[in-house]
């Protein structure tokens, strides 16, 4: 089995929920670490779930306030797994104001 560390980014995320990882079909992943900057002007409130086939949704941060200039750093010490094609999703109640750092660890085949 294959074990692959690696960090997915998306920067300037906003209103429209971003797919920030879809976890391939053949592999399992475990979350390890997601960071989440306001580059805004002001606060944001912002969301992150995890989307997956069985239609089982789940918000795992859900309206949750960064300050101005702020980096939200929420996994600390927790970990989640992911199965083929969870994705793991985030938005802002703000255009373009939010910067995403995810570290996972990849299992395949």
């Amino acid at each position: 089995m294959a074990n692959n560390f690696k960090l997915k980014t998306k920067a300037s995320v906003g209103v429209t929920t971003e797919n920030i990882y879809v976890t391939p079909s053949n592999a399992t992943t475990t979350i390890i670490g997601i960071t989440l900057c306001n580059t805004s002007g002001s606060g944001i409130n912002v969301g992150v779930g995890i989307t997956r086939a069985s239609s089982d949704d789940v918000s795992i941060l859900k309206n949750v306030p960064i300050p101005q200039g702020s980096t939200l750093e929420f996994m600390q010490g927790n970990k989640l797994t992911m199965e083929g094609t969870d994705t793991l999703t985030v938005n802002s109640d703000t255009n373009s104001s939010l910067d995403v750092a995810l570290t996972i660890l990849e299992q395949t085949p």
